[in-house]
């Protein structure tokens, strides 16, 4: 078959266009399956507590993703003000993942431990009172909501179903942490449960 037929035949063209595509995809994706640094946890990594998971879902639901991102490039201007390069044993228990590609606000991935949970507490609150010249909205009413817990292990079950479906071998919740998981957050503040999540961000690399 002459390269000038496939050309002039629009059909032909998408199909082997589409065939290309896919062949490079999968030689591309499917060998990440089969890497262990891209589907086991690094050290020290665990699943969310039920407070840091309540946490990532109101990260989720007020739209933090949007001005933040989680992921540090190994580039060197990226690791000298974020830290150690972000790699994917840190997100086998992130579902849905927060990497995010856009930064009106600086990189979170390593921000856990940076600051002290006063420190978040007013921020969130107002985050002109510690960085005069930020653009970032406050979330007030999260120090108002209180979390109930109703729902908090239906969220831990859930998420089992999608780290066993993706990650071999990782941990797992137990069905006595599942159990514990509405005494655990209930009473909490939004609040609470987002500066949980903040601070645990990127602390399994830190230092490296």
């Amino acid at each position: 078959m002459s390269h000038e037929a496939v050309e002039k035949n629009a059909g032909l063209l998408i199909l082997f266009i589409i065939i290309v595509i896919s062949f490079g995809g999968l030689v591309e994706i499917v060998p990440l399956f089969f890497m262990k640094d891209t589907t086991q946890p690094v050290a020290g990594l665990k699943p969310y507590s039920p407070l840091r998971l309540e946490g990532r879902d109101i990260y989720v639901r007020e739209g933090c993703y949007v001005c933040h991102s989680q992921m540090i490039r190994p580039f060197r201007a990226e690791t000298e003000r974020y830290g150690h390069y972000s790699v994917a044993g840190e997100f086998v228990y992130d579902h849905p993942f927060q990497w995010g590609s856009k930064r009106t606000g600086p990189d979170l991935a390593r921000v856990g431990g940076r600051y002290s949970d006063d420190w978040h507490r007013v921020h969130l609150i107002n985050p002109r009172d510690v960085v005069p010249e930020s653009n970032m909205p406050g979330f007030p009413w999260l120090a108002e909501n209180e979390l109930d817990g109703k729902l908090t292990a239906k969220k831990m079950r859930v998420m089992n179903t999608l780290i066993a479906a993706t990650c071999n071998g990782c941990e797992l919740y137990t069905e006595e942490q599942i159990a514990k998981a509405a005494d655990e957050v209930r009473g909490k503040t939004e609040l609470d449960a987002l500066i949980a999540y903040l601070q645990g961000l990127g602390t399994a690399l830190k230092g490296k």
